[in-house]
């Protein structure tokens, strides 16, 4: 049928004259051009519904990695996790670190914290038997003829409120008839005032407690029956912590001196503005401070630093530097879970048996690990480095976002990032297995930020920055005293002068048995 309707059309065409050839050939010309030109902008459309699909697709992608991340393969806290949900109840209580080969609960050589009987107990309560159980006989206390013991640990009523009144006498010298009256003491400033006792259990109440003010005049009222109006408290907890300000700079001093050092900030909002606070502690010392941005970190600093890889502090010079390896974990994690990637379950073996073997030489009393097993693990680390990254180079890039008008070499996919980041950094990521002295992570600077989120949570923010300051020097005087093995609420009502004595001598010591 084709055939025969082709056949007429040459027939009509061969009995076309020349001008209406010309004609058709100029028509059919016309035509083809106009075909072409749509067909030019099919493709054209074509391509552009491509790129806007490829770059949709990656859109999905990247919004989908960004709702399976969790506290277990992110830095998000473990709050963000949701509440009655299996999966990330499994999540959170999957360590990162792989299995330990130890059995579960307290080991060996573990000092336990068991309640035990005391030989001198406040009270005695006896009890006796009334009848004999055998022949119903009445039993009287002085047929007693041995006893069993039990003790019930409990709280004495709050005591009453202690006063103590200062009398400054007025004496008259018999030579020349002068009246001379003695001077109260410094501390002693008004006809009635609080003792610094209570501003130091306000101060540790509010900054290891997160407990606001108006909250803490109901517990005097209720425990102490003390009536403290919130604003006397919150002038009580400001002068406590402008007299341990002097304690607080010299932490600070003392930190510049020791070799491992922890560094982390978190951001809060402080009189309607975000502002960040800046940790600097170690195993000894903690010390808080309210910077003027994010990068307002610390300088003068030397010996090993230890942070999670952000650029300003691996901008500093004259410092070793060490990785948070528990944040490479979670991102490796992510990667294993969203994007199936195999080079990262083998980097988080190889993290995992670094740190197992320098446990192991840590038990074993050894300075390092064997040359051969420092060799070995520093090879798996290229080769899972080379592997990720000839991965990624062997992907299609991803598609350009249209109409961003955005400059420069193309985006990475998140594990070539971190690949590339691994391999550029792998000193300050192994430290922790070349030097036995530096910790595998920056939990240190992390636990002693804890508390200022939590009070996050409970306050919401600071109205001024004094507020802030003063919260820096009180954390900075409770998280040193827990190190210390201080008891808290006394180094807060101790003298700020005998405080810092006790430190340097502390310090010292601690000095003198690292170098012996």
């Amino acid at each position: 049928m084709k055939q025969a309707r082709f056949t007429r059309e040459a027939a009509r065409v061969s009995a076309l004259s020349k001008p209406d050839l010309i004609d058709l050939v100029m028509e059919l010309a016309a035509r083809n051009a106009l075909l072409q030109t749509r067909v030019d902008e099919l493709e054209k459309q074509n391509r552009q519904l491509q790129e806007q699909n490829a770059s949709l697709v990656q859109r999905v992608s990247d919004l989908e990695r960004r709702l399976g991340l969790n506290s277990s393969n992110s830095g998000k806290p473990p709050s963000s996790d949701g509440l009655a949900k299996p999966a990330a109840r499994e999540r959170r209580t999957r360590s990162l670190r792989g299995k330990s080969g130890r059995k579960s609960g307290g080991q060996h050589g573990h000092k336990g914290t068991t309640l035990k009987q005391v030989a001198t107990p406040d009270a005695l309560v006896h009890h006796y038997p009334h009848q004999c159980t055998r022949c119903s006989a009445t039993l009287s206390p002085e047929a007693a003829t041995g006893f069993a013991v039990r003790q019930v640990f409990g709280l004495a009523p709050p005591p009453p409120l202690f006063i103590t009144e200062h009398r400054a006498h007025t004496c008259l010298c018999r030579a020349c008839g002068t009246l001379v009256r003695a001077d109260f003491p410094e501390t002693v400033k008004a006809p009635a005032q609080y003792s610094d006792e209570i501003a130091a259990l306000a101060a540790c109440l509010q900054t290891q407690h997160c407990i606001p003010e108006d909250r803490l005049a109901r517990i005097f009222s209720d425990l102490y029956k003390i009536r403290i109006a919130p604003a006397t408290l919150a002038s009580l907890i400001a002068k406590k912590a402008d007299s341990l300000r002097i304690f607080a700079d010299r932490v600070r001093e003392l930190l510049s001196g020791v070799a491992v050092k922890h560094l982390d900030e978190t951001g809060f909002r402080i009189a309607g503005k975000t502002r960040w606070l800046h940790m600097l502690c170690s195993t000894s010392l903690s010390h808080l401070r309210l910077g003027t941005g994010r990068g307002d970190i610390p300088s003068g600093l030397a010996g090993t630093i230890i942070h999670d890889c952000w650029p300003p502090y691996l901008a500093l010079e004259a410092v070793e530097h060490g990785l948070c390896n528990a944040h490479l974990l979670r991102e490796l994690q992510a990667i294993i879970d969203h994007d199936k990637e195999p080079w990262a379950a083998d980097m988080k073996d190889l993290l995992s048996d670094a740190l197992t073997l320098t446990q192991i030489a840590h038990d074993q009393g050894k300075p390092a690990v064997s040359p051969e097993q420092a060799h070995q693990i520093h090879q798996r680390f290229d080769a899972c480095c080379d592997q990720a990254i000839k991965f990624h180079e062997g992907l299609p890039p991803l598609a350009r976002p249209t109409k961003t008008g955005k400059r420069g070499r193309p985006k990475r996919r998140t594990g070539h990032n971190l690949a590339r980041r691994m391999q550029t950094h792998k000193a300050a990521i192994l430290l922790f297995f070349d030097d036995l002295n530096v910790p595998f992570t920056n939990n240190e600077a992390e636990r002693d930020l804890r508390m200022t989120k939590v009070r996050q949570k409970v306050s919401g923010s600071f109205r001024t920055e004094t507020g802030a300051e003063n919260y820096c020097i009180l954390r900075t005087v409770v998280e040193t005293a827990r190190k210390q093995s201080w008891d808290v609420l006394r180094a807060l009502s101790t003298s700020p002068i005998q405080l810092v004595h006790e430190l340097n001598t502390l310090h010292q010591i601690q000095l003198d048995s690292v170098a012996g």
